[in-house]
């Protein structure tokens, strides 16, 4: 068995945080004062679980993250006051409720940087917006064409293509990974060639925690010629997102993960690929004439919006990502990137426990494994003391095999996340070891 794992290693030292005059255990407090204050916009952080009414401590925000009051109050004040279908009514409810969906769009244009709000397609979420490209673009494409993933990625970036590659005649091939978690980039100068026709890759691995350098990996496949779709629901609230600087000509990621609503994702996709691309899916809005011998499609980027849209979804988003904004994307990087190695530093010493990658680079993800207890009952346990973390091969299949794991017991922090609440994980987790081994 080849594993990615850190095991038993020496605790290493807080993170040294924080700018000017202030040495770094002052500007970590800071901070942690900072995500105390936010918790207070998020009211179901303030909420009991279990038969005991213990304080809810939340670390599974790479599953979905709670939300603010503000995007609540959109959703909600969208229902109470403009509730209707969008584009083709002609009365004010209607106007109203176009407006604050194309001003959503707009938004989350600004979000990722994109030219134009024309290459802003809203979908269900970042799996619909993989599945989306990979049947429309590979559509153009002819047998025996390439498609290049990695062992890192989440189903949605495979099952997606492998779809599509049983449909179109394609073939999938996969970068590597090293024993960091790392991928192998001189994998992609091996096989990158003429019949390559995307590069697809996360901005962070969903288990890892792996922040991968995605504008390295678009200078290679640009000078091929090769377009890089980005699969962005990990990054997109603890990254950030531009879309020139990382050579993205694609990216996908999804409302729920970013503090907005579920049902709701973007796809930002280049003006020249989306142009070309067909349709994905028939019905209204996406067309601009149909007969009964065939259809014209709408302009971008209805055509990639058939039906009445999440325009409530929207209208959350839309709070959301200004809600993001307004904490600031480096300070959640900043303050993750304490909360993770505070959370490693102190599962290192919890005797057998391994950590699953050791990247350079890592966003505030954790996975890990006690040797003879399930990661079921791992976040059972942890579940009876309040803590609520995920369990499982969390949709890599290949990645687990990879590690030569079956599941593993995964913690993954945001913004609202405390110092007291990864101290009390790392206790609870070593209370279960002492426990259930």
């Amino acid at each position: 068995m080849t594993a990615i794992h850190e095991k038993n290693k020496v605790a290493a030292p807080r993170p040294e945080t924080g700018r000017g005059s202030k040495n770094g255990a002052e500007a970590v407090s800071d901070m942690n004062d900072r995500a105390l204050g936010l918790r207070g916009d998020f009211p179901i952080l303030s909420s009991t679980v279990g038969r005991d009414k213990l304080p809810l401590v939340y670390l599974d925000n790479a599953a979905t993250t709670q939300k603010p009051r503000s995007v609540i109050d959109a959703i909600s004040g969208y229902y109470e006051r403009d509730n209707s279908n969008v584009h083709r009514s002609i009365h004010e409810l209607g106007e109203r409720a176009t407006a604050l969906y194309e001003a959503a769009r707009e938004r989350a244009r600004l979000f990722v940087g994109a030219e134009s709000a024309d290459e802003i397609v809203f979908t269900r979420g970042t799996t619909e917006a993989i599945n989306l490209v990979a049947y429309s673009f590979c559509a153009g494409l002819k047998p025996g064409d390439e498609i290049l993933l990695t062992q890192m990625e989440h189903h949605a970036n495979i099952v997606s293509w492998q779809i599509a590659a049983r449909l179109f005649g394609l073939v999938v091939k996969f970068v590597g990974i090293t024993d960091s978690g790392e991928l192998r980039l001189e994998d992609y100068e091996r096989l990158v060639g003429p019949r390559t026709k995307m590069v697809a890759v996360t901005q962070m691995s969903n288990v890892l925690g792996t922040v991968n350098p995605i504008a390295k990996i678009a200078g290679i496949a640009h000078s091929k010629g090769i377009p890089l779709l980005v699969d962005a629901a990990q990054g997109a609230a603890h990254e950030g997102i531009d879309v020139a600087s990382l050579g993205a000509d694609f990216l996908a990621f999804s409302g729920h993960k970013a503090a907005g609503p579920m049902g709701i994702g973007v796809l930002y996709g280049k003006r020249e690929f989306l142009e070309r691309m067909t349709p994905w899916q028939g019905g209204g809005e996406m067309i601009r004439t149909v007969t009964l011998e065939g259809f014209e499609p709408n302009d971008l980027p209805y055509k990639f919006e058939a039906g009445t849209p999440n325009v409530e979804g929207a209208v959350g988003l839309h709070a959301a990502l200004d809600y993001l904004d307004s904490v600031g994307t480096d300070w959640i990087r900043e303050w993750e990137k304490v909360l993770s190695e505070r959370a490693i530093a102190g599962l290192r010493s919890i005797p057998g426990l391994e950590i699953f990658g050791s990247a350079r680079e890592r966003g505030g993800i954790v996975s890990f494994e006690v040797p003879g207890i399930h990661a079921h009952d791992m976040a059972a346990f942890l579940d009876s003391r309040g803590i609520a973390i995920r369990a499982g091969h969390h949709c890599a299949h290949p990645l687990a095999q990879r590690l030569g794991v079956v599941s593993t017991a995964r913690a993954s922090f945001f913004l609202y996340n405390t110092l007291s609440e990864v101290d009390f994980f790392i206790q609870t987790v070593d209370e279960a070891r002492r426990r259930l081994s």
